[in-house]
């Protein structure tokens, strides 16, 4: 789970555990275990586990826990001995005896297709299962190489820092797979970075500073003082450039990077020759330059500004008079800081052929032991990546240094511009253009590494990704996008529907996630079940969305979480029992636990929409712990005289509600009429008092994000003006004399609305309902839905879903037939096999004036049939219906 998920809110993986033999069995059943599980992993004395102090987790051990809690603590200490430093775990049972799941934190930034959790989990288990024999418990093998993979998967340096200080911002964060790409922000002020790279960066600006000679020339003719020099495509060319520059100087590869074949002091030409060959190994021209005289200095130039500078060190051990060169560097890489790559702080010394040459010229070899004190250098070039280290000097960079390098970084066209120079002293006014020896710029290196100003090996560290955060996002420039998140029981699909309405009728180009798919300013990009938080990164990492619309169901809640931090706006529909039995749901008080979610994660001062009329929804307003605390809590309601509504307003709360036949905002000890209901595009002139409800929760949304009155009443008049506005909800059509109306119904509540509906209108006695219903519902809530059709409907048809769900051929009809004919004998009911057969049948049964409720598995074959057999939909369904609404 990447996002905020039931459990916590940082990501998750969810393990499920089967305990076979230890089923029912605890720790303290088992002697000595205990002991010879700690004595394995003395960290575990640290876990505080319920207790909320040092030593708990041992006190449970001793005084009896489950295997699966023990192994999601053993999982959790495994994890810090690596580096990998996480704290949250829980084991809950999943209602089946001996079988739990095991949640154990994962790192922010670490791959979604990561491995790690698991491995370490399974080590645990291996571990525990050994402690419990009385073997040894050996994992150290097993945790190297989970080390070397978690060192290969995390964030690099740079990328974490930048990353950091984004979070810090309060600036979303994502990272994208396994790559160092971020991606900051939501929708249109999303911002790109890979590492010190942006996507501010100019492609130019990075072309021009991969060529060395290129960029040394172009700085050359604007006057920046940089060793004279040339590029050689053939060793006569090296040694021509050598004459003419004279020794010594410096060779490397036209294309280089990270001080790779880089050769210094180079002063004879078998030298020359050498390095030549090598620089052109891979097929790349080599430059030839006069060598500098000078210390070595990387400046970093970001947006404009200095930001860090750190004097660089080539990598280098220092004699104790007693220990061999091999010894000194084995000695060195057992600095934590060191590691392979760029991974931490340090690279690690090794020792190649350029490295041997090098202490050749030296008179030594690893084998060597050299006298104490006597530095003993292993490269010539300073580059990190190359074992060296450096020293922070950001705050004596001399103003004239510092003009220069702004200068570079806009000649060569970088945001982001790591500048190498060799001068005397980076403190000094820098010498006059033009003397060779007086210092100048060396080279200028896009997507320069950090970690040199981040973790020095001397001096301050720097804190260098606020700055490249800085650059991307400049005080008070916004970071994310509007989002309202929606999810409940029933409504979610229109509510997110309405609300994008509203939003686009102001003018933002809407992303909208649904049932239906994924949907961008106004068009389908994707046809799906869009409703977890893949769907919802969509929507948030698309450049060209002004704002989010997120409809959220309980599967990716439940499986994945939410797919973003924080939302402005979270609506809860109603709460009522479905999809129970699934996925460890075994109540509605289980579900609205889980729903509650999405109003927790409503930032600070944003809203919480909730539904008066429902009583679950009522309860949330007081829910334990304050989980709505700080939030601004706006109810909807259908019955004005709703003492809760009149209480909320009364203490200066705000409220949507039908009251005289107007949807009308209570705000600001306000009363402000909105639109007469009969104007309620789709509401069949308020009728469809479902659908008034979700009018009046997508209502709340807009204003909350500041969509004016009058527009707002514009759009919901308009609202399925197009039928593709609301496609599946309400639908009317008529073929011939027969009316269809087409709805999404699938539970007990929603069959009751849109029943009461058709009551409304039509009228019960002159109504046919043609029924499907998933067959991923419990049996007694697919009874209890049977029961609601049997009551308000004489003539029904039921059919089978294409996706039966796990279920048998037939069961579900047959389940639905019987306990139809059990609540009410005289329906006449036919049982078909698809909706292909489902539509003519249910026609067959209805007389001129009647209306066929059509329920579907899926929209898009329903009306297609339907268009085959001649049916329209009715373009307007502001149908003439007295005015629902009481007097306040």
């Amino acid at each position: 789970m990447r996002g905020p998920n039931r459990y916590v809110a940082r990501p998750v993986q969810v393990t499920r555990v089967l305990l076979d033999g230890l089923t029912g069995r605890e720790s303290s059943d088992y002697p000595g275990f205990a002991e010879r599980l700690v004595a394995a992993f003395p960290g575990l004395t640290e876990h505080h586990c319920a207790f909320g102090e040092p030593g708990g987790f041992v006190r449970r051990l001793v005084g009896g826990t489950y295997f699966g809690h023990t192994a999601e603590h053993v999982a959790i200490e495994l994890s810090q001995r690596i580096g990998r430093h996480v704290n949250f775990g829980r084991t809950e049972g999943t209602g089946v005896p001996g079988e739990y799941d095991v949640v154990t934190e994962c790192p922010l930034d670490e791959p979604p297709d990561s491995r790690l959790a698991e491995a370490l989990l399974s080590l645990a288990i291996t571990g525990v299962l050994a402690a419990l024999r009385g073997e040894p418990v050996r994992c150290e093998d097993e945790l190297a190489v989970l080390r070397g993979t978690y060192e290969r998967e995390k964030s690099g340096p740079s990328t974490a820092a930048i990353a950091d200080a984004a979070r810090e911002r309060g600036i979303p964060v994502e990272r994208v797979g396994e790559l160092s790409l971020l991606r900051l922000g939501y929708g249109r002020h999303r911002r790109l970075v890979w590492a010190a790279l942006t996507d501010q960066t100019s492609a130019i600006g990075v072309d021009i500073a991969s060529d060395k000679e290129l960029t040394r020339r172009l700085l050359d003719e604007a006057g920046v003082p940089v060793p004279s020099g040339g590029a050689a495509t053939s060793l006569a060319e090296a040694l021509t450039l050598f004459g003419e520059l004279g020794p010594p100087v410096v060779v490397k590869p036209r294309q280089g990077r990270q001080g790779m074949h880089v050769f210094l002091g180079v002063d004879t030409p078998d030298a020359l020759r050498a390095a030549f060959e090598a620089a052109t190994a891979g097929g790349d021209d080599a430059v030839v330059e006069r060598e500098l005289t000078g210390r070595d200095y990387r400046v970093l130039v970001v947006g404009g500004q200095v930001v860090a500078a750190a004097e660089r060190v080539a990598a280098h051990v220092v004699g104790d008079g007693a220990t061999d060169v091999a010894g000194l560097i084995a000695r060195a890489n057992e600095d934590p800081r060191r590691g392979v790559g760029h991974a931490r702080a340090l690279t690690r010394l090794t020792v190649d052929d350029v490295a041997r040459t090098l202490l050749l010229r030296q008179g030594l070899d690893v084998d060597g032991v050299p006298a104490d004190g006597q530095v003993v250098r292993l490269r010539e070039n300073a580059n990190l990546s190359t074992g060296g280290t450096s020293v922070d000097v950001t705050d004596r960079v001399h103003p004239s240094v510092a003009d220069l390098c702004r200068r570079v970084a806009a000649i060569v066209g970088l945001d982001i511009a790591g500048l190498d120079l060799r001068l005397p002293s980076i403190d000094e006014p820098l010498p006059p253009t033009g003397l060779a020896t007086g210092g100048g710029v060396i080279e200028v290196n896009a997507a320069p590494g950090l970690r040199m100003h981040l973790d020095p090996s001397d001096g301050t560290a720097r804190d260098v990704g606020a700055a490249v955060v800085e650059a991307l996002y400049p005080a008070g420039t916004p970071s994310r996008i509007p989002i309202v998140a929606i999810t409940g029981t029933n409504g979610k699909t229109t509510v997110a529907r309405l609300t994008a309405h509203l939003l686009d009728g102001a003018g933002l180009r809407v992303g909208v996630t649904t049932t239906d798919g994924i949907a961008i300013g106004g068009r389908l990009v994707q046809r799906a079940d869009a409703t977890g938080p893949r769907s919802a990164r969509v929507v948030l990492s698309d450049p060209t969305v002004d704002a989010a619309v997120l409809e959220t169901a309980r599967g990716g809640l439940l499986r994945q979480g939410l797919g973003y931090d924080w939302s402005d706006v979270g609506i809860i529909t109603n709460l009522t029992g479905d999809h129970l039995g699934q996925d460890g749901i075994e109540s509605v008080e289980d579900l609205v636990a889980l729903k509650c979610l999405i109003g927790e994660r409503v930032r600070e001062g944003g809203a919480v929409v909730l539904n008066a009329d429902d009583p679950r929804s009522r309860s949330l307003a007081a829910y334990p712990d304050g989980r709505f605390a700080k939030r601004e809590i706006i109810w909807c309601g259908l019955d004005p005289r709703n003492p809760l509504i009149r209480r909320h307003w009364d203490t200066g709360g705000r409220a949507y509600l039908l009251a005289d036949g107007w949807l009308v905002e209570l705000a600001d000890r306000r009363w402000i009429p909105l639109l007469a209901v009969h104007e309620l595009g789709g509401g069949f002139g308020g009728a469809a008092r479902h659908l008034v409800a979700n009018a009046l929760a997508a209502t709340a949304a807009a204003r909350v994000l500041g969509v004016a009155t009058a527009r707002v009443a514009e759009r919901l008049r308009s609202f399925t003006d197009n039928p593709d506005d609301n496609p599946g909800r309400g639908m009317l059509l008529r073929l011939g004399g027969t009316d269809i109306l087409v709805d999404y119904a699938h539970n007990p509540a929603a069959i009751g609305a849109v029943g009461d509906l058709v009551e409304r209108l039509w009228g019960a006695a002159r109504a046919v309902a043609a029924v499907t219903l998933p067959g991923d519902r419990r049996d007694d809530l697919l009874r209890e839905s049977a029961r609601e059709i049997g009551l308000r409907f004489d003539r029904v048809v039921l059919y089978e879903d294409s996706d039966r769900r796990g279920r048998s051929p037939g069961e579900v009809p047959a389940l639905l037939h019987e306990e139809l004919l059990a609540t009410s004998p005289s329906t006449k009911c036919a049982v078909v096999r698809t909706v292909d057969e489902a539509v003519p049948a249910a026609l067959a049964m209805a007389r001129p004036g009647d209306v066929v409720l059509l329920l579907y598995e899926k929209i898009e074959p329903v009306l297609a049939l339907l268009h085959t057999l001649g049916a329209e939909v009715v373009p307007d369904q502001r149908v003439s219906f007295p005015l629902i609404g009481a007097t306040v």
